[in-house]
């Protein structure tokens, strides 16, 4: 069976640290000690029992998986499965699989199917190993699919049911009441080939009958009550066009896709424990017929990972789009990785958090700061820093002609790249008559503990000189259009004379000579509640409105010619990125990705 080739990304893998144990961890260790696996042959590629007989003992110790359906955007919550089977295969001398399980056509496509190969690789993951890639397409094994299925039918496994829906809902009856069987499911083996084949045939409408397992209708489990296997959809599919018109369900397809590609642990979120007896029953019909190999794969669950302040709904995010309630799937607001990476996170804040959430057998919940802390702690020892005016006041220096000599003189300032890395050299730019500051730095009635501007109080100029305060002017309305201060001499950073005055504050600035005009984009939580469709809530009620502010600032001309996606830590500010698309060297724009620090904890209780 063929798979499309791909351009794989370096993995992060073998350099990392070993991660604390899990429940899947002991599964898995458990089977390489008892060599559940070794010696089985791997014909190569995906393949049924004679394909792989014929083929070599696979190199892997273990094959995974990461099976997302091409409907979508990957969001956070797909990290967590993404790292987790990526990081299992590279912990245990195996592969993981990038599958997808493309057997809905009409709502799959191929943007989402480049999006999500794109985003697997930006988290650092690589689909390849021993010198294949592995990439693979659900809708490649639609062939062995429908012979599988036939096998069923000729087996009196499987039956062509022509009940309405309403008519197979009612009855399946419920946790407490048995299934009853369909008036169809007594036909013979060759009178369900013939219908199915005319299924095939597109001699039917849409939704006129489908194909059904034949188990038990009164089994406890109503996964095992007939679950039906293929229906009639006419849809053009993205990978195999109008070939088909009928099309396998998810349960019935994922189960092979895992045995094709001889999958060792099939590792999935806890809504499929309860499909997990049908997926072994499939299985193990098939190889009894010959056409799945032993050992088959096994099926384990685990929990979830939530984080609070965000949805993940596949429906709800393409709402949020839909409406305009965003600016896109990579709205940087938004729980999409495609979103994510413009806010500007990091792969490594992403993994950090997903191997540090562990995995365990129950849903968990994660306030977001933890993804934040993440973040902060993978960027301040990376980042450079850089001074911004995000809400420019404009500062006259009166006496400066007076102090330097020239109303035309610059004066030269420095500052480290980073204060922890000198190697790294220093960035320069300079101090002149006019500079901007924030508007929040000065008050003309300040309250008590207020150390930055007001008339008769100074100041120093971070990296620069001491001033003094004198006074403000005002527009027409009472608006504070500038300060004004006076420079007291001697006083520059890094001079002999720089600590003969003492001062409580100190304040960042721009030159307004040399300062870049920049746009910043000040993103916060899309959502004011923590759980914001809990209890069914209407989760449009709680949307934040101060999740996105755009405001035209200044920064400090070292950062001439930025490239996009360049992270950097405004002093003071927070974590930014230049946005990597809208970003220009001659129009800057940067998006704040997290404050300095959490500015939605909570205070102590006294």
């Amino acid at each position: 069976m063929s798979d499309k080739p791909s351009s794989p990304a370096p993995s992060p893998a073998a350099a990392e640290p070993a991660r604390a144990g899990n429940f899947l961890r002991t599964l898995i260790e458990r089977d390489l000690a008892a060599g559940t696996y070794d010696g089985r042959p791997f014909g190569g590629s995906p393949g049924d029992a004679a394909h792989h007989a014929a083929g070599q003992p696979d190199p892997a110790r273990v094959r995974l998986r990461f099976p997302p359906e091409p409907n979508g955007y990957l969001h956070v919550g797909h990290a967590k499965s993404i790292c987790l089977n990526f990081g299992l295969a590279r912990d245990y001398g195996g592969v993981c699989h990038l599958r997808f399980d493309d057997t809905n056509p009409e709502k799959e496509e191929q943007e989402y199917v480049d999006a999500i190969e794109e985003m697997v690789r930006w988290l650092g993951w690589n689909w390849e190993a021993f010198g294949t890639p592995h990439l693979y397409y659900a809708s490649n094994y639609f062939d062995f699919m429908y012979q599988a299925a036939e096998h069923l039918i000729e087996r009196g496994l499987a039956y062509v049911d022509e009940q309405t829906p309403e008519q197979m809902r009612a009855s399946r009856g419920d946790f407490t009441t048995p299934g009853t069987d369909s008036p169809y499911r007594a036909r013979t083996p060759a009178e369900n080939l013939a219908r199915f084949r005319e299924m095939r045939d597109g001699l039917h409408a849409d939704g006129s009958m489908v194909l059904r397992a034949k188990i038990d209708m009164a089994s406890p489990n109503i996964n095992l009550r007939d679950p039906a296997i293929y229906r009639i959809r006419r849809a053009t599919h993205h990978n195999t066009g109008d070939r088909w018109c009928i099309y396998p369900m998810y349960t019935y397809a994922h189960p092979i896709e895992d045995a094709l590609e001889r999958i060792t642990h099939s590792i999935c979120t806890l809504e499929f424990e309860d499909q997990r007896p049908f997926y072994d029953w499939l299985l193990e019909r098939l190889a009894e017929g010959g056409l799945l190999a032993h050992p088959l794969p096994k099926q384990y669950e685990f929990g979830r990972l939530n984080l609070s302040y965000v949805i993940t709904s596949k429906r709800k995010l393409k709402q949020l789009v839909d409406e305009q309630h965003v600016h896109g799937w990579d709205d940087p607001r938004m729980p999409t990785l495609a979103g994510m990476r413009r806010r500007g996170y990091t792969p490594a804040s992403i993994r950090k958090m997903a191997d540090d959430s562990g995995a365990s057998k129950t849903n968990i919940w994660l306030d977001y700061s933890v993804l934040d802390i993440a973040l902060r702690d993978d960027l301040d020892p990376q980042v450079g820093r850089a001074m911004a005016v995000l809400d420019p006041l404009a500062l006259k220096l009166t006496n400066w002609a007076e102090v330097f000599g020239s109303a035309d003189h610059r004066e030269p300032c420095q500052a480290p790249v980073h204060p922890h890395h000198p190697e790294r050299g220093q960035r320069q730019f300079s101090l002149g008559p006019q500079l901007w500051i924030e508007r929040e730095d000065f008050a003309e009635a300040p309250p008590k503990g207020f150390f930055r501007l007001f008339p008769g109080n100074r100041v120093r100029l971070k990296y620069g000189v001491v001033v003094e305060c004198t006074g403000c002017e005002k527009d027409a309305d009472g608006r504070v259009t500038a300060v004004t201060a006076t420079v007291v001499p001697d006083t520059k950073s890094g001079t002999p004379g720089a600590d003969a005055i003492k001062v409580k504050g100190v304040i960042t600035w721009v030159g307004a000579h040399d300062g870049l005009a920049a746009e910043l984009r000040l993103f916060d939580r899309l959502f004011s509640e923590a759980q914001p469709d809990a209890g069914g809530r209407d989760f449009l009620s709680v949307l934040n409105p101060a999740s996105k502010q755009v405001v035209q600032g200044y920064v400090e001309p070292s950062l001439a010619g930025t490239a996009a996606e360049t992270r950097l830590q405004f002093e003071r500010h927070g974590y930014f990125i230049s946005d990597r698309i809208d970003h220009q060297a001659d129009r800057p724009v940067f998006n704040r990705i997290t404050g300095l620090k959490d500015s939605w904890a909570k205070p102590a209780a006294r």
